[in-house]
């Protein structure tokens, strides 16, 4: 087993184990990928500020999400097909997440269901929903959550229509995949995967298929979602979802001040400034140009989370300085998963919090609650050099 010191590191191991239809829906954004690419180069443009002579004992990484007690102020975010890249791969997050001290968010487009996740794991967790014109189907998987006993719901705002991810296409990825020549080669270099995945009843979108009457298969899946994405979504479409949930709420997909305004206005919880990791709108800013003046519009009429980029801790502290209350981490956590289960998933939660608590040390604080603008330098223009 190779030494594992970083993210990249869980990167490469996913990479090798992990069949490449999966691996690429992971690592890739939509288009060109500029946005996808960005998200990550805009995070090591800004710099940390390091002061000396601070006494750094009694340091702690700990805070709150949504009033939630959290070893650090990370969220596992919601990932689809995640049980596609290591069998029961949802579960396995849940628990990580859990005997971490993190929130686990499950996707409605998980392999494993709402119902697996909570009968397989102790702690309450977070459901994610898409914005669909199918009521019926929110109905009932908002009771199905409800049920669980999830504690917030995720409503995802910017996938109304899905961008275009050119290697899911030259892939033709399915869940489970299609046994096409490629792909029986790619799998004969992945017997791990091959195995685990044998082993397991899970390999269909389980929050989908069998609770939805024209759904009976993944190739019906297919239509029914693209009929199903509402393209008329507005402000009181998404007020009357919240409603329907009746508890907390995380509006998802916020990337500009007048959207985050709205957010506030009808009430949300939290928000959640993403660009769907660049796997939506290419040519995008980066969540991270877009956080400091999202903070201002809304103030502290609800909590501000930063998702999309986030590949280690100092870049947990560069969003935390930048007014951020928490951020989400979908990439980092499945690089992890398909490099080693569960396993894996705490290991990439280890080497995020040693680097936020030793770039915070060196930063001269002591707690993540007092990180600011001051503990960063950033190059002159860098969120105001596009108008």
């Amino acid at each position: 087993m190779p030494v594992i010191t970083c993210i990249d590191d869980l990167k490469r191991l996913h990479r090798k184990r992990t069949p490449k239809m999966f691996y690429d829906y992971a690592e890739s954004g939509s288009y060109t990928e500029q946005t996808f690419r960005e998200n990550t180069t805009d995070f090591a443009q800004i710099r940390l500020n390091q002061r000396v002579a601070v006494d750094m004992t009694g340091r702690t990484t700990r805070s709150t999400m949504l009033g939630q007690d959290v070893a650090m102020p990370v969220a596992l975010a919601p990932v689809g097909l995640t049980g596609m890249q290591r069998a029961d791969g949802e579960i396995k997050a849940a628990r990580a997440a859990a005997k971490f001290g993190v929130p686990f968010t499950l996707s409605t487009m998980s392999i494993c269901s709402i119902e697996d996740v909570a009968d397989n794991t102790d702690a309450p967790f977070w459901f994610q929903i898409y914005t669909l014109t199918d009521d019926d189907f929110n109905v009932k998987v908002l009771q199905r959550a409800r049920a669980a006993g999830c504690s917030a719901l995720v409503i995802t705002v910017d996938l109304q229509l899905l961008g275009q991810r050119h290697k899911d296409l030259k892939n033709g990825l399915t869940a489970p995949p299609k046994f096409t020549v490629p792909v029986m080669l790619d799998l004969a270099t992945k017997w791990r995967w091959g195995i685990e995945m044998l082993q397991t009843k899970r390999r269909f979108f389980g929050n989908i298929v069998g609770h939805v009457d024209s759904v009976a298969d993944p190739a019906s899946l297919n239509s029914w979602t693209a009929e199903k994405f509402d393209q008329a979504l507005n402000w009181d479409r998404i007020k009357k979802l919240m409603d329907m949930w009746g508890g907390k709420v995380i509006l998802k997909g916020i990337l500009s001040p007048e959207d985050a305004e709205m957010a506030a206005q009808v009430g949300a919880d939290a928000i959640v400034v993403s660009n769907h990791g660049g796997r939506q709108l290419d040519g995008a800013l980066s969540s991270i140009r877009m956080l400091p003046s999202i903070v201002q519009a809304v103030g502290d009429r609800t909590e501000v989370w930063l998702d999309s980029g986030i590949r280690s801790g100092q870049d947990v502290l560069k969003a935390l300085a930048l007014g951020a209350k928490g951020v989400m981490i979908g990439r980092a956590f499945v690089y992890g998963l398909g490099a080693m289960g569960e396993p894996g998933v705490t290991r990439a939660l280890e080497i995020i919090q040693k680097e936020l608590d030793t770039s915070m040390a060196l930063c001269g604080e002591r707690r993540v609650q007092d990180l600011k603008r001051e503990n960063l330098l950033v190059p002159n223009g860098f969120f105001d050099a596009y108008s």
